[in-house]
């Protein structure tokens, strides 16, 4: 495996080339995602790829668009991923493990965000390549704290994301070249997830700092997490979709069933707030808000099992439990 000093080059001396690359000429270097996935072409390589970053960077969003499916929830809420998440795709001879990271709390000092961050960490040391994700012509403090936790014996990449958002693209230069004084990187990657030409683009990008060996799961298998997973996920994420900003960030959801019928789903969950004023907004006038929360997430949990699923939803309230390492570990966090 190539190490960061074998590839790391100013970003003075190949910044023209590079943003040739990120900003416009990209199709002549990414091969389309059919042709990619055709046949294998020369030696088997398989290796983790650890995608961090602050909070609300979009970590989960660049995943399922490199994994093709979607396997890590999304919100505009900060810490909604909450767990360690696989996600893989196996593209011609190489087949990529990504590894979704929660953001790197440092705002809120809590038994939940302490697992957080601690699996975070544990993730970065046991890996192959590093991408650290920050948003394109920002770099704040939030994002230099994520950095000093990152072991410097692994190659890792800058990915500036949310490229289409910078109107002004010849500012991007300069801020590149600024970020060279926070780290040693391997490659400077200015892109976006919801862009496919740049997705397949990176699946080049991170090939080669992957060892040669085995693939490691089915060529079919897209994530390490179950279905009983999943649901609860996906019940956590049209809370926060649906609740906004009402809602604090340490709701949970619990799985009391899953039964399997054939292509039937029976599942009954647990919607965990901390306050009883907390569990009145989710239910909602007449029960309203908690009956278009389960509508919806039952819809997403049928496409994903492809078949129907019956779903109970229930709220109850555990004041402080995101405090509580004990219940932090009940509740399924690492």
């Amino acid at each position: 495996m190539p190490t960061s000093e074998q590839t790391l080059a100013p970003v003075d001396a190949n910044l023209e080339a590079m943003l040739q690359g990120a900003l416009g000429a990209r199709a002549s270097h990414t091969e389309s995602d059919a042709s990619r996935e055709q046949a294998l072409v020369g030696p088997k390589r398989c290796g983790t790829i650890a995608i961090v970053g602050r909070p609300n960077v979009g970590k989960s969003t660049l995943i399922n668009a490199l994994v093709g499916q979607k396997v890590s929830i999304t919100s505009g809420k900060a810490q909604t991923t909450r767990h360690r998440i696989m996600g893989m795709r196996t593209v011609g001879a190489t087949q990529f493990v990504f590894v979704d990271t929660p953001g790197f709390q440092t705002r809120h000092v809590n038994a939940l965000n302490r697992s957080l961050n601690r699996t975070v960490l544990g993730t970065v040391s046991d890996v192959d390549l590093i991408v650290f994700m920050v948003e394109a012509n920002r770099f704040g403090a939030e994002d230099a704290n994520v950095l000093t936790h990152l072991p410097a014996n692994i190659p890792t990449i800058l990915l500036a994301n949310k490229l289409d958002t910078v109107h002004r693209r010849g500012d991007i230069a300069p801020w590149l070249q600024s970020m060279q004084e926070h780290h040693t990187y391997a490659e400077y990657v200015p892109m976006s997830a919801k862009a496919n030409k740049d997705v397949q683009r990176f699946f080049g990008i991170c090939e080669k700092y992957l060892p040669e060996q085995e693939w490691m799961y089915p060529v079919d298998e897209l994530t390490d997490k179950s279905e009983r997973f999943l649901a609860a996920e996906i019940v956590r994420e049209k809370l926060f979709r649906l609740m906004g900003d009402e809602l604090p960030y340490t709701s949970t959801v619990i799985i009391d069933k899953y039964e399997e019928e054939g292509k039937l789903r029976r599942i009954a969950a647990t919607i965990v707030v901390e306050r009883d004023g907390h569990k009145g907004m989710v239910i909602g006038d007449k029960g309203e808000k908690l009956k278009r929360i389960g509508t919806e997430a039952r819809q997403e949990i049928e496409k994903l099992t492809g078949g129907k699923v019956f779903l109970e939803l229930w709220v109850k309230v555990r004041s402080g439990w995101a405090d509580d390492a004990a219940r932090v570990r009940s509740f399924g966090y690492e």
